[in-house]
């Protein structure tokens, strides 16, 4: 694939977080873009208005006359769509040159230097952390993030003034094995997508070669404490972080008054009072992985103290949306057990004495078959739990698995109901006098709810 040659693009899935990415670098290029989705979304309507046409009907006929050339289009796909969607059968059956997003970004950052961040969570709130210490420096990047930069509005950057690319490193589907790392950070193996791997060792395993991809000359960082054997090439150095120790880590953390502050050691020094934009203990995780990322690349002292101060967040993880003295809300995309426990300690630490109330969906049908203890678990650490149905995402229902199975292994004491989609905003209604604090969670479409919470809450 060589990028100038092309001048159609044509999505799969465009409507995807990473996806989207990609759909704004091929739109700031001047390529012809194009694409199916499942469902119309805030997202794909920005993408519309941008320049980019996308129809939400499967049907070969709808796709453009400029993306019907197969020596001039590239199509681009998610392995989240079926094999058997039409438009693209149509496709393969007509030799056009269609590969993964991973591929593409393979492609675009072998030319650059890429600095990738992995991890079975972490690894969006890290990534884009990077990017903005970067941007905001005199350094500069480009990025193609999996989530919306809060102090940017976009999930793209580009710059003329460095050749740094910034790239959250996906292991679904062992996507992030298409990448070339200039550097690389590992933040957490807990096992996930086993519909994908089959067992947690094979997971490993899967991150272990994501290593090995490092270039020679490189770095590789790597959080504390995984279940990993990192498989470096000659000429990679290696470093370990965490909040507690590793060549990078914080020391004299203070958390108090809705504010996080602690010192930041590396093998550099230490630079003290970085403050945290957005207050939430496992930033300080997240931040010190970013920091080491960004200190590496020529950060100075003083720009990573302006640039964690300064960062906002990501959209939806850990995502504020009221904040006043009746009814605290936030939306968190958090679908994995460990990813929620995190939460569920972060908003305990947060807001201690106050009743909280999760808003669960869980996110496909295998994984809350592999996990639902450990989902029942996580969220046993809220006062209450309200239960959607399962998200199927790509895949059909498995026999037998409801959220029923989490809702019954849920501790002693917490409150807990099952309900449906259509039930969601009647019962938040009826319960609004006692949403202290309430918490979205899940990667599904209990996104499309959050608006309505949001006003609710706020009338």
């Amino acid at each position: 694939m060589n990028i100038e040659e092309i001048k159609s693009v044509y999505f799969i899935g465009a409507g995807g977080i990473g996806m989207s990415a990609l759909i704004r670098y091929f739109l700031s290029l001047g390529k012809v873009v194009a694409g199916y989705d499942r469902t119309p979304s805030d997202l794909t309507q920005k993408l519309i208005e941008e320049g980019a046409s996308i129809h939400y009907t499967d049907d070969v006929s709808l796709i453009p006359e400029a993306c019907r050339n197969t020596s001039e289009t590239l199509v681009v796909y998610t392995p989240a769509v079926p094999y058997e969607h039409s438009e693209w059968t149509w496709f393969r059956e007509n030799g056009f040159d269609i590969q993964k997003r991973a591929q593409v970004l393979g492609t675009i950052t072998r030319s650059r230097r890429g600095l990738c961040v992995s991890g079975t969570h972490g690894k969006t709130t890290t990534s884009t952390m990077t990017a903005h210490l970067l941007q905001q420096s005199h350094v500069g990047t480009a990025a193609f993030l999996g989530g919306i930069s809060q102090n940017y509005h976009s999930n793209l950057l580009l710059t003329d003034k460095s050749d740094y690319v910034v790239i959250e490193a996906d292991e679904y589907d062992r996507s992030f094995h298409w990448l070339s790392p200039y550097m690389a950070v590992v933040t957490a193996t807990d096992p996930d997508h086993l519909d994908i791997y089959g067992t947690p060792e094979a997971y490993w395993e899967s991150f272990e070669k994501f290593t090995s991809l490092v270039r020679p000359g490189g770095t590789l960082i790597v959080h504390e404490g995984l279940q990993i054997h990192p498989a470096v090439q000659e000429g990679v150095k290696v470093y370990t972080y965490s909040r507690e120790k590793g060549d990078f880590h914080a020391e004299n953390v203070r958390i108090g008054g809705g504010e996080i502050f602690f010192d930041f050691v590396s093998p550099s020094g230490k630079i003290s009072d970085i403050q945290l934009g957005v207050p939430v203990s496992i930033n300080i995780d997240n931040g010190i992985a970013a920091m080491a990322l960004a200190q590496l690349c020529g950060v100075t002292d003083e720009e990573l103290r302006r640039g964690m101060a300064s960062f906002r967040g990501v959209e939806r993880r850990f995502d504020f949306k009221v904040k006043n003295e009746k009814h605290v809300f936030l939306s968190d995309y958090a679908h994995h057990p460990a990813e929620i426990r995190q939460s569920a300690l972060s908003i305990r630490e947060l807001y201690p004495d106050r009743h909280i109330t999760a808003l669960f969906q869980p996110h496909l049908y295998s994984r809350t078959r592999d996990f639902y203890p450990d989902f029942a678990e996580s969220l046993s650490l809220m006062d209450e739990v309200l239960l959607v149905d399962i998200y199927p995402a790509r895949e059909q229902p498995i026999p037998g698995v409801t959220t029923k199975l989490i809702y019954d292994l849920l501790r002693n004491g917490v409150e807990k109901q099952m309900i449906s989609k259509e039930q969601i905003m009647p019962l938040l209604r009826e319960k609004k006098d006692k949403l202290d604090v309430l918490i979205s969670l899940g990667a599904g479409d209990i996104e499309d709810f959050v608006p309505q919470i949001t006003a609710m809450l706020n009338e």
